[in-house]
């Protein structure tokens, strides 16, 4: 049984939505040989894999739920366990875990150290569809939608595996990654940097809150007021995303790809538009291609709109593909108030984030 609960914004017509998008759009594996590959044969992550990130107590506890209790709640937002969730999470650890693995493989095999084609050593970048999102799961408990932290399994699975020891997390979903934030909260070696519509679910994400301990310092939370849209996205990456990672130097680049900031989701209270994500895309790309040859990875996380959030994921490969952006022209002028953001509490929030990391 899939990962589904009927009328449920987390619902399994999300992943299908951005795949017919994709196709008729035309970027597809099918469409763009040589450019574009669909990885499919991937194995799930191992409960040992999960326990990297998550108490063994949590593990073992979420897949005895799922066998014996499901369906049920296991938080109020509601988060919902079916009897195939806890394989469903499972897949989509994995899922990440082998683009990490496909990413690096690319780095190698374009520098010529397996023998593949030059390509400037740059490598290929992983998009991973999958679901449920995690960045809200805790290391002891399942919350906001999420069962486990996917991008938070991709990371301890690059360092450990491949010895990419720095790992800069970027998450730009409308909702603070507590969970990915909690899990990396006291370690130097992860840099976590949120941006999220202040005061949203689920409360967190405080411009105070920059680790504990000798992580301290390495996690940024970028409060957006709400209103917030293109204008203040792009301020933030620009001012404070792209330098602290050039500060950071990682070694590879995960991104938690949220698309409910768009203007469509009504979920929440930002402004994105489908533009938006083509140009933070664009230069998520081009700062890992800098900083790391290019080792990047993108994990769906939120986006509950199917209009806006396959527009949005659909404009994201475009970025990442260097095509232009499909947005219609003329999209802030046809939809009242889209242009009206809170420039004077977006430019506030963003001072004393540069002050407070010295940026």
């Amino acid at each position: 049984m899939d990962h589904e609960r009927v009328g449920h914004p987390e619902c399994n017509a999300r992943v299908p939505a951005i795949l017919a998008a994709l196709d008729a759009a035309r970027i597809t594996a099918r469409d763009r040989p040589g450019e574009l590959v669909l990885l499919e044969d991937f194995a799930p992550a191992t409960a040992e894999q999960i326990m990297e990130v998550h108490t063994k107590n949590f593990v073992q506890g979420l897949d005895i739920l799922a066998k014996t209790r499901a369906p049920c709640d296991v938080d109020t937002a509601p988060t919902y366990v079916t009897p195939g969730s806890y394989d469903a999470a499972m897949r989509g650890c994995g899922a990440a875990i082998a683009l990490v693995d496909a990413v690096v493989a690319s780095a190698k095999a374009r520098a010529g150290e397996e023998g593949g084609p030059e390509n400037g050593g740059l490598a290929a970048t992983g998009f991973g569809l999958c679901r449920p999102p995690g960045h809200h799961a805790t290391p002891r408990a399942a919350m906001g939608f999420c069962l486990f932290g996917t991008v938070s399994a991709a990371a301890r699975h690059a360092q450990r595996a491949h010895g990419l020891q720095r790992v800069l997390i970027f998450d730009f979903d409308v909702h603070h990654g507590n969970g990915t934030n909690d899990i990396f909260r006291d370690d130097p070696d992860v840099l976590f940097v949120s941006t999220h519509e202040d005061g949203s679910y689920p409360g967190t994400g405080k411009l105070s809150d920059v680790g504990d301990g000798d992580g301290a310092g390495a996690s940024i939370n970028i409060p957006l007021p709400p209103g917030s849209g293109d204008a203040a996205a792009l301020a933030a990456f620009d001012e404070i995303v792209a330098p602290a990672a050039l500060r950071f130097k990682p070694d590879i680049v995960l991104v938690s790809a949220g698309y409910d900031a768009h203007w469509r989701d009504a979920l929440a209270g930002l402004n994105f538009r489908t533009g938006t994500y083509h140009r933070l895309s664009t230069r998520i790309k081009a700062l890992a291609n800098e900083l790391c040859g290019g080792k990047c990875v993108f994990l769906l996380e939120g986006g509950y709109d199917l209009v806006g959030l396959s527009e949005g994921v659909v404009d994201s490969f475009r970025g990442l593909l260097g095509d232009a952006s499909g947005e219609p022209g003329g999209r802030a002028e046809a939809v009242p108030g889209l242009g009206d953001e809170p420039e004077d509490k977006v430019r506030a929030v963003l001072r004393e984030a540069k002050a407070l990391h010295q940026l």
